[in-house]
């Protein structure tokens, strides 16, 4: 520990915003990336406690207190070993994760947290300036080949961790690109995509294969699938969305929340979009239905594009700003989150029940809601009672549903497989991530269901264990 009294000498400082009216323009990164010298700093108020409860919040066990150590004391080459030991992405978690880890931190009982998810990108980035991350090809090759379907966060931990035990790994995506919804569902502002293409870049070199714009169990059969690799890990993610089934939902105008963010995110890579298919915000006034981070995404976007009016909604009652009784340390706390997307504009309505899609000539004008009274929620009813007389209605021209995933979708790839599904529809394993098809296994949002990247990342780890454990014997791999 270098400095055992740094948490009391340094108080809790973040890195800085651009500002609200320049960013709104372009779709730049909103954050700046801070000095080291400040990551060394806040790095000095980790306490060193006897039981880190970070490690608990962090899904991937990050050894979070020896790096901040590292990282104050200036060694920033071995702060890196230590986080690449735990993490493949470490430049995306430190940018796009919601840091359970902070919310666990035992300086958060009666002070600020440290401030371990920018630390992180701290290091990470350091290790990239000074030309520490690099391709290292495995010495050795197995001579077992892997399919790795999806490359997403999960797909690209799980074929991560496979190339360095030797296998020989291909990720097969049926987009142009691969990143899954790190390239397509986060808009740059967010996680600009070069970060992306840098760690790919380097994977590229260490052997791994990637084959773009093939969707399995169409261009490639699941009979073909099985005969020619050793072993399959499906990590297609969680696809099919959750639909609002209310009248006039068949009004021009209204799209799921990853229609619009993947064709954002093509248009900001200079991808031409379709003649007519354009979804554009620009003058129109949007409605965002929901109040997590893909609309808040969706937010940010359309006041990019010039949208004239952004009213994002949420059925949930506004949460607290600070912890309650009902959510004490260290447990994840529900509380108001105000991203930058917030900050820079739109409207946030909270108990709000979305009831009609009203338009004329089959296009989306308006949407009739009604306030809900949670104070007279009854446990044994799934929803809150409206409150007489508070219909109104929001003026809207488009409208993205940000209402989540349901599961991953069935038919194609999974029903040719047969493999069986969980009660909630995704796709059911054991505890050693294979499905119920021999020498097929499962991680991700397909097998856990719609989370976090953190989480996602740590599901390809442990199944890359579990893999590589069937194929040899045992195996070398971490499981965490």
């Amino acid at each position: 520990m270098g400095d055992p009294r740094g948490f009391l000498k340094v108080k809790q400082a973040h890195g800085f915003y651009r500002p609200a009216c320049e960013r709104v323009k372009d779709h730049e990164p909103v954050s700046v990336l801070r000095a080291e010298a400040q990551s060394q700093e806040q790095s000095s108020r980790c306490m060193d406690c006897g039981t880190p409860f970070c490690h608990s919040g962090c899904p991937l066990g990050n050894l979070i207190p020896e790096w901040n150590d590292l990282v104050f004391h200036g060694h920033w080459e071995k702060a890196l070993t230590l986080l690449s030991a735990t993490n493949n992405l470490p430049e995306v978690t430190g940018r796009v994760c919601p840091a359970l880890c902070e919310y666990s931190c035992v300086l958060g009982i009666n002070d600020d947290a440290v401030t371990v998810r920018e630390n992180e990108l701290g290091i990470i980035e350091h290790g990239f300036k000074k030309a520490l991350v690099v391709a290292r090809t495995p010495k050795q090759r197995t001579g077992r080949k892997i399919a790795v379907i999806g490359s997403g966060p999960a797909g690209l931990a799980c074929a991560d961790q496979l190339n360095r035990a030797g296998h020989s790994i291909t990720v097969f995506e049926r987009d142009d690109r691969p990143g899954g919804l790190l390239r397509y569902g986060i808009p740059d502002f967010k996680l600009e995509k070069r970060i992306l293409d840098r760690r790919l870049g380097i994977w590229k070199k260490e052997g791994i294969e990637f084959r773009t714009g093939v969707e399995v169990g169409k261009t490639i059969s699941a009979n073909a699938l099985l005969k020619t690799f050793d072993a399959v890990c499906l990590a297609g993610g969680s696809r099919q969305p959750r639909d609002l089934a209310i009248p006039g939902r068949d009004l021009q105008g209204i799209y799921f929340a990853m229609e619009y963010l993947s064709q954002a995110n093509r248009r900001v890579a200079g991808e031409k979009i379709a003649a007519g298919g354009s979804i554009d915000a620009k003058d129109k006034n949007v409605v965002v239905i929901g109040g997590g981070d893909t609309g808040s995404d969706c937010l940010g976007t359309a006041l990019r594009q010039g949208a004239a009016c952004v009213v994002q909604i949420e059925v949930l009652p506004k949460p607290p700003v600070a912890r309650t009784p009902a959510m004490p340390w260290p447990r994840y706390p529900l509380l108001l989150k105000t991203t930058t997307s917030h900050e820079e504009g739109g409207v946030r309505e909270w108990a709000i029940r979305i009831k009609e899609f009203k338009g004329t000539s089959g296009r989306l004008e308006k949407i009739i809601c009604s306030r809900l009274d949670y104070s007279r929620k009854d446990e044994r009813v799934s929803a809150p009672p409206e409150l007489p007389g508070s219909d109104f209605e929001v003026k809207a021209d488009l409208a993205f549903i940000c209402a989540g995933f349901l599961h991953p979708r069935h038919e194609g790839l999974l029903t040719d497989l047969g493999v069986v599904f969980d009660q909630r529809g995704n796709v059911k394993t054991g505890e050693n991530f294979m499905t119920c098809v021999e020498k097929v296994f499962s991680a991700g949002d397909m097998r856990r269901g719609q989370s976090l990247v953190v989480w996602a990342i740590a599901e390809g780890r442990r199944c890359a264990h579990h893999i590589d454990a069937y194929l040899m014997g045992e195996s070398s791999l971490p499981e965490v």
